[in-house]
């Protein structure tokens, strides 16, 4: 059982991926569309077409590998300059010129004709900028609807101030079990019964089990009244929290602390509507962080998978340890909602991660064509405020050999980060 679970976590993770992907693209389409651009394919992976159907001059589809997706958008850069003179080109140079030249021919192909309108480049530069954003900027959105499903429509664990249930003796220590020889929990002493609801400890009012558990850790051996609603009615009882010993941690020394045997109703609190939002916000500054350090942070993980040491649970994963995780969230004994929640959190993540990842300021990423479109734009205003001539659309096949750096150092850290996913993955298993 706990097998199927595990495979049944791994599939929901893929699709969850293959639908933030899908929505991704699709914030590029709409508003490609929208500003009139031919988009000639709007596909879902890589490799293989499985398939697809066009509709109007659009070819939806699926592919193979359910790991990325793209839409092919006419004249994501300006006609090569070949076409433009009229006469025919070649690249020369080697390797790069090469690729180069490659790359305005695939653009070339694009194009219907020098005076088609319906183009990339020759959109506005905000429109430019909007259309890139618009993947990006659906992940977030996704991710922000998920926390909400998470923090709002679920709710947050919470210890309330509900008796549960009460301790039969008064342990040696925190961690200790309970033996003939300890004596009996001060609460049941006091007369506290579960279900009562704890109003005020030692004159405060609570209204949370972790406030009511502050003033009795801190009050060992001292008498004070607890005000506990029973019936519909309240009544006060006094109680003398035991002493235990507190374990050391790697902050703190052992201490002295009050006991008194509550266990707490734990139950689902719905927090309120913009803490989505704010969660959201917050994982955003904590990616950034790591994709900011990404290369130090795959070299961290690559030495741990060789040295064989643990790794840093808060560092990068690939697809396989995203996989991994889901599956292990999925078959964890655990309430369903529990796991249901765990799943939307890790899915949220993802698309947080996903939102982060395409603004790098890189080709081919999101974040490059949006640093090519604004440099345009910055050009053509230089050039309108000193009153000369509007100069050509950027050319951004000359960056082709960065954009095939780029691709290759990704790889190379997908294919660490997969390895170390495989060999030395991180667990929610302790």
């Amino acid at each position: 059982m706990t097998a199927i679970a595990f495979v049944i976590g791994v599939v929901v993770l893929v699709v969850g991926l293959a639908v933030s992907i899908a929505l991704h693209e699709l914030g590029h389409l709409l508003p490609a569309k929208r500003f009139g651009v031919r988009v000639g394919q709007y596909m879902i992976g890589f490799g293989p077409t499985i398939w697809s159907r066009r509709k109007g001059e659009t070819e939806y589809g699926f592919k193979a590998i359910p790991l990325g997706g793209y839409i092919s958008m006419a004249g994501m850069y300006p006609p090569s300059p070949r076409e433009t003179a009229g006469k025919p080109g070649r690249a020369g140079g080697g390797f790069f010129a090469t690729m180069v030249q490659d790359a305005r021919s695939a653009n070339d192909e694009t194009l219907h004709g020098r005076d088609d309108d319906r183009v990339f480049y020759k959109l506005p530069v905000w429109k430019r900028v909007v259309v890139m954003l618009g993947g990006p900027v659906m992940n977030l959105l996704l991710a922000v609807v998920l926390f909400t499903i998470i923090f709002s429509g679920i709710g947050v664990q919470t210890a309330t101030t509900t008796v549960a249930g009460l301790s039969e003796c008064v342990p040696a220590s925190v961690s200790a079990e309970c033996t003939a020889a300890d004596p009996p929990a001060p609460a049941q002493a006091a007369g506290i019964e579960p279900g009562d609801v704890i109003v005020s400890v030692d004159g405060t009012a609570v209204s949370t089990f972790a406030e009511a558990s502050a003033i009795i850790r801190q009050s060992p051996g001292q008498s004070i009244p607890i005000v506990v609603e029973r019936g519909g009615e309240q009544q006060t009882l006094t109680v003398t929290p035991a002493t235990i010993q507190s374990p050391a941690t790697d902050s703190t020394a052992a201490t002295e602390v009050g006991f008194v045997g509550i266990r707490p109703d734990v139950q689902y609190v719905r927090q309120p509507i913009w803490t989505g939002v704010q969660t959201a916000a917050e994982n955003v500054g904590q990616v950034a962080s790591i994709i900011w350090q990404l290369p130090v942070k795959v070299y961290q993980t690559a030495a741990d998978l060789v040295t064989g040491q643990e790794r840093d649970p808060n560092g990068p994963l690939s697809v396989v340890g995203a996989g991994i995780l889901a599956g292990e969230v999925a078959a964890v004994d655990a309430p369903i909602v529990n796991r249901v929640s765990a799943m939307l959190g890790l899915l949220a993540s993802l698309n947080i991660a996903l939102f982060v990842f395409n603004l790098i300021p890189l080709l081919p990423l999101d974040g490059g064509h949006v640093v090519v479109a604004l440099w345009d734009g910055l050009k053509r205003a230089w050039a309108k405020l000193f009153k000369r001539p509007a100069p050509k659309p950027v050319d951004a096949t000359k960056l082709v050999p960065v954009t095939f750096v780029v691709v290759i150092g990704l790889i190379v850290m997908g294919a660490v980060l997969i390895l170390a996913d495989i060999f030395n993955p991180v667990s929610i298993i302790q």
